[in-house]
C-alpha cells in the first residue's frame, strides 16, 4: 500500500539566481506482517498521510539533487526508521521545466515547461537486499518522415497491409534502463554528459544530413538499447516501449489534386506497439 501523486516544487535559492524542480513521488510499501487485511489490526500501518508528509519533509531537509537520489534518500528513510517495512518502492518523475534564455543570457529565475519527454527513475529496497535504481524516460514523441519502411513481413488470408519501402515513421516512446545494484553514481553525470537521452534520439534518427534507414520499428528499438548499452557502461539493461502512430494520406482525387504524401491524417485507433528488454549477459546470467 501507500500514496501515489505526491505532486510539490522544491524551490532552491542561490542568491538572486533560483533552481527548481517540480515532480510527482509515489511511494508503496510492503510490511512484515499481513494483520492489518487478515485480522483489521492496523497497530503496524503507517498512515499514508504520514507517507506523503515524510516524502514533502525529506524534500524540504534534503533537497532533490537528483531525482534519483530523492528516490534512494525515501527508500532509505522508511527502511531505517521502521522496522514493520519490509519492502519500499519510490518512483520521482520530473515535470520538464528549463531556464528562460533571453537572447542567449540564461534568466536568474523565470523558467519554461518544454514538452520533450519526461524524466523518472524507481528505486526499491527489500529488507537485507540491495537498493536498486532505475531510471528512464516517458512520452517522448518522436517521428521521421522518411527512412523508413515494412516489407517482407508474414502474409496470410487476413492481412491487407500494403508493403511500403518509404513512409512515416512516428511513435511516443518509454525507455527504462536499470543499475543494477546501486553504487556511488552520479546520476545527473549518467543522464547529461554521457547524454542518455541523446543516444535514443542519435538511434532513432541517424546521421543529421541523410538519417538511416529503418526496416521496422522493431529494429529502431534493438537500435537504441544498442548504442545505450554501449555508450553508458552503467546502464545494466534497458527496456525500450515503441507506441506507434501510423498516417495515412488523404485521397484528393475528388478535390483534383494529387497528393504526394504531402497531406495526411494520423491513424488514432488502434496503434502498434513494440516493445523489448535487453540487458549486458553478465547481468543477466547473474
Amino acid at each position: 500500500y501507500g500514496k501515489n501523486t505526491i505532486k510539490f516544487l522544491r524551490l532552491h535559492r542561490e542568491g538572486k539566481k533560483h533552481f527548481v524542480k517540480e515532480v510527482e513521488v509515489c511511494t508503496h510499501l510492503r510490511l512484515t506482517s499481513a494483520q492489518e487485511y487478515l485480522e483489521g489490526n492496523n497497530s503496524l500501518v503507517i498512515p499514508t498521510d504520514t507517507i506523503k508528509n515524510t516524502v514533502l519533509v525529506l524534500a524540504k531537509k534534503n533537497g532533490i539533487p537528483t531525482l534519483e537520489q530523492f528516490a534512494i534518500d525515501i527508500c532509505k528513510y522508511f527502511m531505517t526508521t521502521f522496522c514493520q517495512v519490509a519492502y519500499v518502492k519510490t518512483y520521482v518523475q520530473e515535470v520538464p521545466w528549463q531556464r528562460l534564455h533571453e537572447n542567449g543570457v540564461p534568466h536568474v529565475h523565470s523558467f519554461i515547461c518544454v514538452p520533450d519527454g519526461i524524466r523518472f527513475c524507481e528505486a526499491e529496497q527489500c529488507r537485507n537486499g540491495p537498493l536498486v535504481v532505475f531510471a528512464g524516460i516517458k512520452d517522448l514523441k518522436l517521428m521521421k518522415t522518411t527512412q523508413s519502411g515494412f516489407e517482407g513481413f508474414y502474409k496470410n488470408e487476413y492481412t491487407t497491409l500494403p508493403e511500403r519501402h518509404d513512409r512515416i515513421l512516428c511513435g511516443e516512446l518509454f525507455c527504462k534502463w536499470s543499475y543494477g545494484e546501486c553504487k556511488d553514481f552520479d546520476f545527473d553525470c549518467i543522464w547529461y554528459t554521457n547524454k542518455i537521452r541523446e543516444c535514443i534520439l542519435e538511434a532513432f534518427a541517424g546521421p543529421p544530413d541523410c538519417g538511416e534507414y529503418s526496416p521496422s520499428y522493431q529494429k529502431t528499438v534493438n537500435s537504441i538499447q544498442m548504442l545505450v548499452l554501449s555508450k553508458v557502461s552503467q546502464v545494466q539493461v534497458i527496456e525500450v516501449i515503441l507506441n506507434n502512430t501510423f498516417y495515412n494520406v488523404v485521397d484528393m482525387k475528388n478535390l483534383g489534386l494529387t497528393n504526394d504524401k504531402e497531406v495526411l491524417v494520423p491513424v488514432e485507433t488502434p496503434y502498434g506497439s513494440c516493445a523489448c528488454t535487453l540487458g549486458r549477459k553478465k547481468f543477466l546470467e547473474a
